[in-house]
């Protein structure tokens, strides 16, 4: 059960200082660690000052969430806190503090809210692991891969669930409307992508249409969240544009690095989106620009779900000039993003928002 409104404010600081780093993976007790490289070095420094600037709001929804983990069903603790503490970005309630700062005063609203964001995102992290069956995430065995599919599967029901009745304690019925459509519409993005794996004829088109709904629509809520909240009705439609755009962005970059990215920043292994049938902008593109070679090799690797080729099709990917053309496109959708701001007033959770936007072009992870 919910605890009420109560939310523990601690306002304490989240200890993110950079330790100085001599390798990609270190071993410590017999586990091995991975290490940031000088580009993640980059990034999260950037990204450490950004959380400063919302530093108090940031600690209290991390203390929102682990609050509201609480189950007498031991099983749904231990799973809940392994895949919210599993290092990720918290880029989502990021978000909705925000964009809360950028028009006036975040409240224990926003908290609340930034903490159902990510309570969502977690359940599809959850449940797109058991159905791409896969093993590693943010470095780490997945979920699934440690307790098996089921319990995995139970405890992103439980993550929704529980997402949703904090929102009937923030008690705003435009906001509930929000966030049962947002998450209407990730399901049924998950659900088209699933539909289209392995089909090598699935078009640019199509694609945009999966990444919209499954990954963007997120971001987007988040965004327009906040704004629900303060009453600020005039900046709904800017900032779910901003969020939108932002996170069509951000799932581009992610599908470039599943050919170009590193296992020990990216966290999952290279490959994975082939193995699992994913037709993605990348292989689009070579499938409409590349040589007959390269044509038929993506083809056959897409409907047979096979990542066997996988040196021939980064290979292929990169020269036919795929990568250059999804990061151009993702390069198109944040400068869309800025464009939503425009009617913002500067202020330093403007320029934070304005800044994740060059994070989401550079990330490595």
């Amino acid at each position: 059960m919910l605890s009420g409104a109560r939310i523990v404010r601690s306002f304490r600081k989240i200890n993110n200082t950079l330790k100085p780093v001599t390798a990609e993976r270190l071993t410590v007790r017999g586990f091995t660690h991975t290490m940031p490289t000088d580009s993640a070095r980059r990034i999260a420094v950037i990204m450490q000052q950004i959380r400063q600037i919302v530093d108090s709001e940031f600690a209290a929804v991390n203390d929102f969430i682990i609050e509201q983990l609480h189950s007498n069903v031991p099983l749904v603790e231990n799973i809940g806190h392994y895949i919210v503490d599993a290092g990720g970005k918290r880029l989502r309630p990021l978000l909705t503090l925000l964009c809360a700062g950028a028009i006036g005063k975040t409240d224990s609203q926003h908290v609340q809210l930034a903490a159902v964001i990510e309570f969502i995102h977690t359940a599809t992290l959850l449940h797109d692991d058991v159905v791409d069956i896969s093993a590693l995430r943010r470095g780490r065995p997945t979920a699934n891969a440690n307790w098996g599919n089921a319990p995995s599967v139970l405890v992103g029901d439980f993550l929704y669930s529980r997402a949703f009745q904090i929102l009937v304690e923030i008690g705003s019925l435009p906001l509930m409307g929000l966030l049962s459509s947002t998450t209407n519409t990730v399901a049924e993005g998950e659900v088209l992508q699933l539909s289209r794996a392995g089909n090598a004829d699935t078009s640019e088109s199509t694609y945009y249409d999966v990444i919209r709904s499954k990954t963007a629509v997120l971001f987007g809520a988040a965004c327009e969240g906040a704004a629900i909240i303060s009453h600020a009705s005039e900046h709904q439609t800017a900032f779910y544009n901003y969020g939108l755009n932002l996170g069509i962005a951000f799932q581009l970059i992610d599908d470039i690095l599943d050919y170009e990215g590193k296992p020990e920043e990216t966290g999952k292994n290279v490959g994975d989106d082939l193995a699992e049938g994913k037709p993605t902008l990348p292989l689009i593109y070579v499938l409409q620009h590349g040589n007959e070679t390269q044509k038929q090799l993506v083809r056959d690797a897409i409907s047979n779900k096979s990542a066997e080729q996988l040196d021939a099709i980064v290979a292929a990917v990169t020269s036919s000039g795929a990568l250059t053309y999804c990061r151009n496109a993702a390069k198109q959708y944040t400068d869309s993003a800025l464009e939503a701001l425009k009617p913002i007033e500067d202020s330093p959770c403007r320029r934070a928002l304005e800044k994740l936007t060059t994070i989401a072009l550079s990330r490595r992870s």
